[in-house]
């Protein structure tokens, strides 16, 4: 099943199919939006942070969907339960925005008035410059952010197709257990990150999807003893029998999973969850602490999920048998169903 793809060559051919569908835990494909062959209201392109602490939580996105981006900054407060956003919608951007090609080389910038957002790819860290004028009620935001770039680290990196039509596609890259420092103001309250107990993910994705999808994912970034340990669980999305995207991240190497279930009670998201792997070396529970509901609905585009954060507990099994405890650790795991 899982084709791990090790030499470089480009994602997509003279056709825009997938050259070669597989994972990898290094960028190795060269990604190009020009070899794309699909309207340009398909294409997708976005990078997502996220940093958490044990008491709380800032995301940060920019997103050029083709038709719409979106630019948005949030606080998720494990203490309240709750979540304060901006987001900032433009429509028919098709790529205006600019992403670029590499998840470890090029910058995103987005400014307008009232707003910057600024993702540097520097040497040695991604920093996260952000300022909005107007975050909540009048108050002003402002984040600075360091997230430890480990050029030696593993990641999971995928492309995968889907059955329906070969010039769809999701090529995506998780990079956890980031370490992260720096602080971000909101009014005259300040949250700071200190980089030895504070992790970070980046979620990177480019390609073409089909019309209507449901997609799962998982993501914890932890210390273990002193060592980062974390995963990326998920399923839902396009034809994946030469690869998913379940690993175990364990000091700066992945540890490969095959399938991985989530049990969710989708009457009550706030009940726990459960995942497990089909060889027994992921067993956690996730008590959710905080929902982020998404119930958008502008007719064809439709984007309806819950992204929850929650303590994990269990254990995760390494490709030589050792056996890692997890308690209590703060992550997240979604359940997400669009239309666009």
């Amino acid at each position: 099943m899982n084709k791990l793809v090790e030499e470089k060559l480009d994602l997509l051919n003279d056709k825009g199919h997938l050259v070669k569908p597989g994972f990898s835990v290094r960028e190795i494909f060269s990604y190009h939006r020009k070899m794309i062959k699909a309207s340009k209201w398909r294409i997708k392109e976005w990078d997502y942070y996220c940093a958490i602490s044990k008491n709380f939580a800032f995301s940060f996105t920019i997103a050029d969907l083709g038709y719409m981006a979106l630019i948005n900054a949030s606080l998720l407060d494990f203490s309240s339960g709750k979540e304060t956003k901006k987001t900032k919608m433009k429509f028919f951007t098709f790529g205006k925005l600019s992403l670029p090609n590499s998840a470890d080389h090029g910058n995103v910038i987005y400014k307008d008035k009232g707003r910057s957002f600024e993702f540097i790819n520097e040497a040695d860290s991604r920093v996260i410059k952000v300022s909005i004028s107007d975050f909540c009620d009048g108050t002003s935001f402002l984040a600075n952010l360091k997230f430890k770039k480990y050029n030696t680290d593993q990641r999971m990196l995928i492309a995968t197709p889907f059955k329906e039509n070969p010039t769809r596609f999701y090529y995506n890259q998780k990079i956890n257990c980031m370490n992260v420092d720096g602080e971000v103001q909101i009014g005259d309250k300040i949250y700071k990150f200190d980089k030895l107990e504070d992790l970070g993910v980046l979620d990177w994705g480019r390609g073409v999807w089909t019309y209507k999808n449901t997609w799962y994912w998982g993501s914890l970034s932890c210390f273990v003893e002193g060592t980062r340990v974390g995963f990326n669980i998920g399923y839902g999305f396009g034809d994946t029998s030469k690869g998913t995207e379940n690993v175990i991240f364990y000091d700066g190497k992945v540890h490969k999973l095959n399938n991985v279930v989530f049990e969710i009670d989708d009457k009550d998201y706030m009940k726990p969850w459960v995942f497990k792997s089909d060889d027994n070396r992921l067993n956690m529970t996730m008590t959710p602490i905080l929902d982020r509901v998404d119930n958008t609905n502008l007719l064809i585009i439709k984007n309806i999920g819950h992204q929850v954060f929650g303590k994990f507990n269990g254990y995760l099994v390494l490709d030589n048998g050792k056996k890692i405890e997890i308690e209590n650790k703060i992550g997240f795991a979604e359940k997400i169903t669009n239309h666009y």
